[in-house]
């Protein structure tokens, strides 16, 4: 068995042990053993991380967009050339399959930061003429230090969604990826001196949420929060933030419907997306679909088909090729979502399939597995449907109308993301409209474009992401009045 890595913060531009000398394990999922150790940074790391980004902002900030994008895009050529190895190490570190980090989470990585490289460089000023007398135009200015925070489920992706637009318009930053799967980025603070970043605009911190991200949350010198994460930690960052005026944006919870309409002549490929929307990473991604509303015409005969697709998902090794799901991110976590379906039976669920751990072996015999579960004939309004749960469950719920679907769906405190599926046009404008959920996929899911406004409404969150919405995110504007006459 080979020693555990020991990880390190990022912080102005050098690689640096916690200044309190503390550690925090880090396990593989798959297997429940450590494999390696995570900075347990405190006030002080932060302090310095801050500190750094203040001394490295004025230069980065005067820096021209293309030089700046120009970093960037060296940033992504190196993460393409590891390809293989962090997708290998995101699947360690968070226990999804390793297929589909390399399908996925890395490809996406890349992308990110390309797409806020050459955004920053095409984004449009405004001006406003008045007639003969004024001209008034938009300067769009950097913050200065920017704090984000990124959780475990996509770890890498999401951690580049936030500082790629952070740093994209001149920014500093200073970052917190989850301590749970903290790996790839580590590694990403490491290739950021090798692209070339100047020491200082990018700062790594490791550590827990109340020591070493509260601490982000209440330094003076941030003046922007990004989050992703629990609509709880989202509520505590808000009434922490509040006092000190600082921009929010939280990407929170969800408890997100998908609904079947009778009309909709779902093909093969349609029920593996619908089987995909519940149950890709294990169900641990925002945007799963947890409630499947199938209208009642149509519900025996899809419910079976249904069935079928899931009983033949394979949970299997991470390592392995062929498996689809693999195991679930912590030992609380496992343990959040078998208690998860215990609430369920005893609130009145049928369980259809799975219902428990999973049983693997090899090197996984000791991993946290969970089969993928379906139940049916609970209530809207039971807990089970109401919280979120971010594992491989997914609830049936039989509905009769158009009218019955919408309550149905917008029916819970939150409102992330809605799929519909229906071979009705109107109905499909429709329906979307009514929806309450800050995204809205018709007949598919997960289909993104960077350029399109990203977040939640309700308990969901604050704000949006991706595009211009996060450009203007990390930017103040100010506007200049300059007299013509």
């Amino acid at each position: 068995m080979t020693d555990p890595i020991t990880l390190h913060n990022l912080i102005d531009g050098r690689l640096c042990a916690p200044l309190g000398g503390r550690y925090l394990d880090v396990h593989e999922p798959a297997t429940g053993a450590v494999f390696a150790r995570c900075p347990a940074s405190d006030a002080s790391d932060v302090e310095a991380a801050a500190a750094a980004a203040r001394k490295a902002f004025p230069g980065w900030a005067a820096t021209p967009a293309e030089q700046r994008a120009a970093v960037l895009e060296r940033l992504a050529a190196l993460i393409e050339r590891e390809h293989d190895a962090l997708a290998d190490l995101e699947s360690r570190d968070s226990g999804k399959p390793v297929a589909l980090a390399r399908r996925m989470d890395i490809p996406r990585a890349v992308a990110n930061l390309r797409f806020f490289a050459h955004a920053v460089t095409q984004w449009p000023s405004e001006a406003h003429p008045m007639e003969a007398h004024a001209l008034n135009y938009t300067l769009r200015q950097p913050l200065g230090v920017a704090g984000c925070i990124s959780p475990w489920n996509l770890p890498l992706y999401l951690f580049t969604w936030k500082i790629a637009p952070a740093l994209a318009v001149g920014n500093a930053v200073v970052a917190k990826p989850s301590e749970i799967t903290p790996c790839t980025a580590a590694r990403l603070g490491e290739l950021s001196i090798e692209a070339g970043l100047p020491p200082g605009v990018l700062n790594i911190v490791h550590g827990t949420g109340p020591e070493c991200g509260q601490a982000i949350v209440d330094h003076r010198a941030v003046k922007a929060i990004s989050f992703t994460g629990s609509t709880r930690t989202g509520a505590a960052i808000a009434a922490s933030a509040a006092p000190r005026f600082k921009k929010l944006s939280l990407e929170l919870g969800g408890k997100n419907p998908a609904i079947v309409f009778a009309d909709f002549g779902f093909g093969e490929a349609d029920l593996d997306t619908i089987v995909r929307s519940g149950f890709a990473n294990q169900g641990e991604i925002c945007l799963c679909g947890s409630r499947l509303l199938v209208q009642r015409a149509i519900y025996d005969e899809f419910r079976e088909r249904y069935l079928a697709r899931v009983r033949a998902l394979r949970v299997g090794d991470p390592r392995a090729a062929d498996s689809d799901l693999g195991a679930l991110v912590s030992e609380a976590h496992y343990r959040k979502v078998l208690g998860c379906i215990d609430r369920a039976r005893a609130e009145g669920a049928r369980v259809l399939t799975g219902g428990g751990p999973a049983t693997v072996g090899g090197r996984c015999a000791d991993g946290w597995f969970v089969e993928p579960t379906v139940v049916e004939g609970l209530s809207n309004a039971s807990a089970t449907n109401q919280d979120e749960i971010f594992g491989p469950f997914v609830s049936l719920i039989p509905f009769d109308d158009e009218d019955e679907a919408v309550a149905l769906a917008n029916g819970t405190d939150y409102g992330l993301a809605a799929s519909l599926w229906t071979a009705d046009l109107k109905r499909a404008h429709r329906v979307a409209a009514r929806l309450e959920f800050g995204l809205v996929w018709v007949n598919c899911w997960l289909l993104r474009d960077l350029r399109t406004p990203f977040g939640g409404v309700k308990q969901s969150g604050v704000g949006r992401e991706g595009g211009s919405e996060a450009l203007r995110f990390f930017t103040e504007p100010k506007n200049v009045c300059l007299a013509l006459g």
